[in-house]
């Protein structure tokens, strides 16, 4: 059998029917409204596969309760007789599911892929340490704590172990840093939640800023609990 294809409703000039009982579908749906039949996997965002709203405070007891209803209902035993290809659609659509329960249910993963479906560009491109090429990407008011905690992780790898309280410090106020950027982020999930455009598109900008910060002390942080040990 031939490879199933991804269905993009929106590509299309009429609404996705139902393989089995030729119904209109919505656009993002993972089962037939009118018979429940499985329907082909389609290009859907993580909010959509739990008809949720784009919003960043979510219930995730309700998010919880959804997913492990989708799970059940997609479960292999309940495709054992059924055709090759609805075999094929609830493997993907169960992948998509678990998917997006990951990336939902976690309030750092779910700004960073919200911010993404808007546009933005979310990556790794802080490591936490300083180098030439790297200096200027270095958060201008930490870069002489950076550059100093850097080299004393590097004399403590040596078997300097003077410097393991001075860096356990800067391991403890990087960590009460991180918190309050995680109070900050929440002010700024209110505001997308309950905002106009104009108050969503200022809280995108605070929270790419915020992440890009975060991601930079987050990564900080586990390299001076790697040289730790702890």
């Amino acid at each position: 059998m031939a490879p199933f294809k991804i269905v993009q409703a929106s590509d299309t000039a009429v609404p996705v029917k139902c393989w089995s009982c030729a119904v209109a579908q919505n656009e993002s749906t993972l089962f037939c409204s009118t018979c429940s039949k499985v329907q082909p996997p389609l290009r859907m965002d993580y909010f959509q596969v739990f008809q949720l709203p784009r919003i960043l405070r979510l219930d995730v007891d309700v998010l919880e309760k959804e997913f492990y209803r989708l799970s059940r209902k997609l479960h292999p035993d309940r495709y054992a007789r059924a055709t090759e290809s609805e075999r094929e659609w609830s493997l993907a659509d169960t992948a998509l599911v678990n998917d997006a329960y990951r990336t939902l249910q976690d309030p750092i993963r779910r700004t960073e892929y919200l911010l993404k479906l808007e546009g933005e560009s979310i990556g790794e491109e802080h490591s936490g340490k300083v180098s030439n090429s790297r200096a200027s990407r270095v958060p201008s008011d930490l870069l002489e704590e950076v550059f100093e905690l850097n080299m004393q992780l590097d004399e403590l790898r040596e078997g300097d172990a003077s410097l393991r309280s001075d860096v356990e410090a800067a391991g403890q106020k990087f960590e009460a840093m991180l918190d309050e950027l995680d109070s900050k982020l929440e002010a700024e999930w209110a505001r997308w939640d309950e905002g106009d455009a104009t108050a969503r598109s200022t809280a995108q900008k605070q929270m790419v800023a915020l992440l890009d910060r975060r991601r930079y002390l987050d990564n900080l942080l586990r390299d001076v609990k790697k040289v730790l040990g702890a």
